[in-house]
């Protein structure tokens, strides 16, 4: 039997970022979003959009699955930070890569490493909304094919995934609807944490 050392706990604390921009895509077999003035989420995420609902047909992401097998659905909103895609820009050697480019629905600025926030963070926003995040969105070539159709660059077809590996922003679900405007502040609650 391996003996474990002390167990180090960082104690929950709250920071503050601001909601730049709420987006959504035109229908549900839009993969690009667009700006626009506000949203309404609901606890099946947000109405219309390609990712709403309770459920998901499993995929690549969840090896452990087989492919199709319907499981729960954490991956209702796609949440990006300005900080990151202005860094996964630079990496590309182009401008910050729009949120729309890659199916973003909330664009925060005032979280340098949002990518980084753990599973169970929880962003309270001021129309009442929360969500909970679970995972880091993965870069995938579907997004890569979006932003080199708009950097008009046949390459950055495979640069994207690589330049916005754990910086492509997080993928959550909606645990209190509400209504969320640009401008407003948010509210970021970590939980308590330790590596097991």
């Amino acid at each position: 039997m391996v003996e474990q050392g002390p167990l180090a706990i960082t104690p929950a604390r709250t920071l503050r970022a601001e909601l730049v921009a709420v987006l959504a895509g035109a229908d549900r077999d839009s993969f690009e979003t667009a700006p626009v003035d506000a949203l309404d989420l609901r606890l099946e995420g947000l109405p219309g959009d390609r990712h709403a609902g309770f459920t998901r047909r499993a995929s690549g992401r969840e090896p452990w699955y087989p492919r199709g097998e319907e499981i729960r659905s954490g991956r209702q909103i796609s949440i990006v930070s300005a900080e990151e895609l202005e860094e996964i820009g630079r990496a590309m050697g182009v401008g910050p890569i729009e949120a729309g480019w890659i199916g973003a629905n909330l664009l925060l600025c005032g979280l340098p490493r949002l990518s980084f926030l753990p599973a169970g963070t929880r962003l309270f926003f001021a129309g009442g909304a929360a969500l909970v995040v679970e995972a880091q969105n993965v870069p995938c070539r579907h997004a890569g094919r979006a932003v080199s159709r708009r950097t008009e660059r046949p390459g950055d077809e495979l640069t994207f995934p690589k330049a916005a590996r754990r910086l492509r922003g997080l993928v959550a679900s909606v645990e209190r609807a509400g209504h969320v405007v640009p401008g407003s502040e948010v509210r970021v609650r970590l939980p308590e944490q330790w590596i097991y």
